[in-house]
Parts: C-alpha cells; sequence; structure tokens
C-alpha cells in the first residue's frame, strides 16, 4: 500500500491536495505460443480528506502505467461523501457482488476498526473515526467497491428531515 500527495493545478491556479492510495496489483499471466505474457491491473482510490472519494482500476503491461491509468480514472470518478465531523453520520451497510461491508460511527478518538480494503477508501474520504467489517468476499476489488455503495447511502440528519417533511 504506497502513498504519495500529488498536487495538481485547478483552474483558479491553485493546488489541491488529492490522496492517491493503491490499494492493490493483480499479475496476470496470458499463455502464448512464446511463453507467458504478463499484464497487471491496479485499484487505486483518490481522495481529498474532505468528503470525496474516487476509486480506479488501470490496466496495462507495466506496473507503473496501470497505477497511473488507474489514478487518472479515479479522479475522473471522484463523489462527495456526506460526514459528521470526522465520522459518519449513522449506520450503513454496502453491498457489491459478494462483497458486503457494514460501517458504524465511532466516538472522536477512536480512529479507523476497519478491515483492509475499507482503510484505503475512509482514509482517503477524510474519515477518522469508524468502526467496520467486511462480510462475504473477501475480494478486495469488490470490498472496495462495496465500501464506497456505503459511503453513497450515508444522509445527513438535515436532509432526512428535508425528505420527512
Amino acid at each position: 500500500m504506497a502513498m504519495n500527495r500529488d498536487k495538481r493545478r485547478n483552474e483558479s491556479g491553485a493546488t489541491d491536495e488529492l490522496d492517491e492510495r493503491v490499494v492493490f496489483v493483480n499479475r496476470c499471466a496470458k499463455t502464448v505460443k512464446g511463453g507467458r505474457r504478463m499484464s497487471f491491473s491496479a485499484v487505486i482510490v483518490v481522495g481529498d480528506h474532505e468528503g470525496k472519494v474516487g476509486l480506479g482500476f488501470g490496466k496495462a503491461n507495466e506496473v507503473s502505467d496501470a497505477i497511473r491509468k488507474g489514478g487518472d480514472a479515479a479522479r475522473k470518478a471522484m463523489k462527495p461523501v456526506t460526514l459528521h465531523g470526522k465520522t459518519i453520520p449513522h449506520d450503513v451497510t454496502g453491498d457489491c457482488d459478494g462483497g458486503r461491508v457494514l460501517l458504524k460511527p465511532a466516538p472522536d478518538g477512536t480512529g479507523l476498526i476497519v478491515g483492509g480494503g475499507m482503510r484505503p477508501v475512509l482514509e482517503a474520504a477524510g474519515i477518522r473515526d469508524a468502526v467496520g467489517k467486511s462480510l462475504g468476499s473477501k475480494n478486495r476489488l469488490n470490498v472496495v467497491k462495496a465500501t464506497l455503495d456505503a459511503l453513497s447511502k450515508l444522509r445527513s440528519a438535515e436532509e432526512i428531515a428535508a425528505i420527512r417533511a
């Protein structure tokens, strides 16, 4: 799990820091006449630590190219997440194929008590205190997608009150 800060200039000339995390890199082998041909796929999570996070999946013949493609795709796919201070507003579950995750808010200072694929997503989104459990599949891509699904279901108390009114 590598972590680096990516500074890009936006239209106004200011730099915005994005946290880019490599969740995992998968090596794939294709058998051809001359032997095995290797290729790589990378799952990348990008976030701004202020409630926006995106997932990217890049494939290429070189690891660095796969990571670059995944990072570009993640930047394009960034979506807002509803936060309540440094935690999430309420309990939520997310599903993607066989991956299921359960996320619960936690008091200040608790930290992130979550499993493998959920941690980079929550850290990139700016969530510092939460408890999570990965249920079902251990496939990291599906766990990351399920975590993003759970975060997309979050609503603030004001949004819920407006819907009910």
